[in-house]
């Protein structure tokens, strides 16, 4: 590939693996997937062993990120007595708020939704706060490990590239 295309070819997976960081802070993009899908269109270009090498460490990153997030999230929610139910109508919300109120309508609605699934099931204000509190920092702590891990894979990428890989 003329070197004036690897340019390129790597600006645009940079740029994919960034709006991939945001889409995992602000969960409207799948993040994840798409800074995996980068990666492996990078690797595919590429097409030397070191290329998958890195595309194989990225992806198990991402898988390990991926899979924290639920675990967090799902231990923390459970062990409080937060409902799947409550998290599935936070994240409806969410949705719907980010297209109310373009993307800080997301940061809004999500807990407001939960707020009001957990007092609509709970019936005391307090309870519902404290519940709804909980399900954010489970969901928040996830978000913090799945970023962290894809971190660790945009820097195993950065550095392959900037070693010429």
């Amino acid at each position: 590939m003329p070197e004036a295309e690897v340019y390129v070819l790597e600006f645009w997976v940079g740029l994919a693996i960034l709006v991939g960081l945001v889409g995992i802070v602000i969960p409207v993009l799948p993040g994840t997937i798409l800074i995996g899908l980068a990666v492996l269109a990078w690797a595919a270009f590429t097409g030397t062993p070191a290329a998958w090498l890195v595309f194989g460490v990225c992806a198990l990153l991402l898988a390990a990120g991926a899979t924290l997030t639920w675990i967090i999230t799902t231990r923390h929610t459970r062990a409080a007595g937060v409902p799947q139910r409550s998290l599935v109508i936070a994240g409806l919300a969410g949705i719907v708020g980010f297209f109310v109120v373009p993307v800080v309508g997301l940061l809004i609605f999500f807990p407001l939704g939960l707020f009001l699934a957990e007092y609509l099931r709970l019936r005391d204000g307090a309870a519902a706060r404290h519940s709804a509190w909980v399900g954010l920092r489970a969901t928040g702590l996830g978000m913090l490990g799945e970023l962290g891990l894809a971190l660790a894979a945009a820097a195993v990428w950065l550095v392959a590239v900037l070693n010429g890989v």
